[in-house]
């Protein structure tokens, strides 16, 4: 299990290393931050490098790579589609960046690609031995058989996930000191099941995927943690769309190949919390011909409207992120 400690150190100082070179890079080709014209607050942010989350991306897979012992299918293909989400966000920047607007893919084109994407891991998944139709209900390790509804269900844990820290990254390190959080919290309980799955007698091919699992996810924590230092308030780099996407699409991994589905609407209550106010805000506006429950979606920029600084919103976060992780391990420790 040493593994998973040095899995996470590689991130760190991996994806610690090459932010400066991709800041050098990003600045050079001029691939600079649009800030939508609605977003009072954060005009003094325009011109801030943006697709920092290649950096992260590198390390995360140096770092998952180099520790990968034994049956490792399902982290290689974790790595994958952290990656193949990665392009789908790097095609978004590099449209914003090349034409100079906030618009990069269209959101048809982004929903669908995403969704093409989600649906082949979810088929993936669901045909795998170790996976199948399967699903752990949360703080217990009782499973519950979804059958062919599993593909359709994996596959909106993809679009959502990966859409809602999409969301999530509007302030400074917020997105990437969440999921730091989310994931080392995600890894303890991994590691819960991994022991349970251990003392019910599993097989070695099956502890083996878990305990690559748990790998990536010391090196997505890594690698967010390393990112922080260069995304925190004055953000030196945003990670952009290419890095958001990147990391739902590694948490989604890691929940659907673990089972452990059930447990992200708890674990990522930051998460839904973005997602939540945005399809609120909408449904509202059109329904009631344009008025609004927040300020402004999501909701951390409602509270940055109201006057709090973001420095401080990013804390809150942060703290409610570790606050429920704690709960939620505490919750398995309890009843298992």
């Amino acid at each position: 299990m040493s593994s998973i400690f040095f899995a996470g150190l590689t991130a760190f100082a991996v994806t610690f290393a090459l932010c400066p070179l991709v800041i050098y890079l990003v600045k050079r080709f001029k691939a600079q931050q649009v800030i939508l014209h609605y977003v009072e607050d954060h005009k003094a942010k325009s011109g801030v490098p943006t697709m920092g989350g290649i950096a992260f991306i590198l390390g995360i897979g140096a770092g998952a790579l180099l520790f990968l012992r034994g049956e490792k299918r399902l982290a290689v293909v974790a790595l994958g589609v952290m990656a193949g989400y990665g392009v789908i966000g790097f095609l978004d920047d590099f449209l914003k960046i090349k034409y100079k607007r906030n618009l990069g893919l269209r959101a048809y084109q982004k929903l669908t690609t995403q969704t093409a994407l989600a649906a082949i891991v979810a088929v993936f998944a669901y045909n795998s031995p170790y996976i199948g139709g399967e699903i752990f209900l949360p703080f217990t390790f009782k499973t519950v058989d979804l059958g062919l509804f599993a593909i359709p269900f994996a596959a909106l844990v993809f679009i959502a996930l990966t859409n809602c820290v999409n969301l999530t990254d509007g302030l400074d390190a917020l997105a990437s000191s969440v999921t730091a959080v989310y994931t080392a919290g995600f890894a303890a309980i991994l590691y819960l099941a991994y022991n349970f799955l251990a003392r019910e007698g599993a097989g070695p091919a099956l502890l083996e995927e878990y305990a690559n699992l748990l790998a990536v996810c010391a090196a997505v924590a890594g690698g967010a943690l390393a990112f922080i230092c260069f995304n925190a308030y004055p953000a030196k780099v945003f990670m952009g769309d290419c890095g958001s996407l990147a990391l739902g699409g590694a948490a989604g991994a890691l929940a659907v190949f673990s089972r452990m589905s059930l447990l992200v609407p708890l674990l990522g209550i930051v998460f839904v919390a973005s997602g939540a106010s945005v399809i609120l805000q909408v449904a509202y506006f059109k329904l009631t011909k344009g008025k609004r429950i927040f300020l402004m979606a999501p909701l951390h920029h409602h509270f940055q409207r109201k006057g709090i600084f973001e420095g401080k919103i990013v804390v809150w976060y942060f703290t409610a992120t570790l606050v429920v992780a704690a709960v939620c391990v505490a919750a398995y420790l309890f009843v298992n």
